[in-house]
Formats: structure tokens, sequence, C-alpha cells
């Protein structure tokens, strides 16, 4: 009897532990500053040439993670490490590509 106690003081104590544990990874991902926003883009012509480019700028950036465009929707949507790198710095480098004269950003939205 004395043992199957201990198997199940055992079980519940590592049962504890292991949610404890799920709950502080949960909080070192809102730590590292991993943030995702949507961005309207204006000046695309294409699905290839600007969507796919602007996709392609933006996630070669360091702590940027997820770039998607829809050139349909004339929308970019991002995750990155706000440690690493900034909304701003992602901003500047989508209305710098090809000199600055092609593409606007013209909304931010931050989505969680």
């Amino acid at each position: 009897m004395k043992i199957l106690k201990y198997i199940l003081s055992l079980t519940i104590v590592l049962t504890l532990a292991s949610c404890k544990s799920d709950a502080n990874s949960k909080v070192a991902t809102v730590e590292k500053g991993i943030q995702n926003i949507e961005v309207a883009i204006e000046g695309m012509t294409c699905e290839i040439g600007c969507a796919k480019l602007i996709e392609s700028k933006v996630h070669k950036l360091a702590g940027v993670t997820v770039s998607e465009v829809d050139f349909e929707n004339k929308v970019g949507k991002i995750t990155f490490d706000n440690s690493k790198i900034s909304q701003d710095e992602i901003v500047k480098t989508i209305t710098g590509i090809a000199g600055g004269e092609l593409y606007k950003v013209t909304d931010i939205k931050t989505i969680k």
C-alpha cells in the first residue's frame, strides 16, 4: 500500500512540474519579444516581381522569422524578434527597396 501511495505522489509531483515547465516556456517566448505585425503595402504591381521580392528582402533581415506578402490583399504578415530588429527597421527595408521609389507602407497592425 505504501508503494502505491508513493507512486501516486510521485506522479502528481511530476505532473505539476511538467505544467509549471510549460508555463515557463510560454513566458520565455513573450520575454524574447516575438511580435507579429501586418503591414499594408502600396505600389505592388505583380505577384512575382513585387510581392515575392518584398517577402524575400524582409525575411533576410536578422530577427525576422516569418515574412509572407499577399499581393492580392496588398498585405505583408511578418513575425520578428523585437529585441533584434524594430518595426521601424522593417518598414524602412520595405520602403527602401528599389531606391525607395516603388513601395509604401500605409498601415501597421499588431497581431496576437
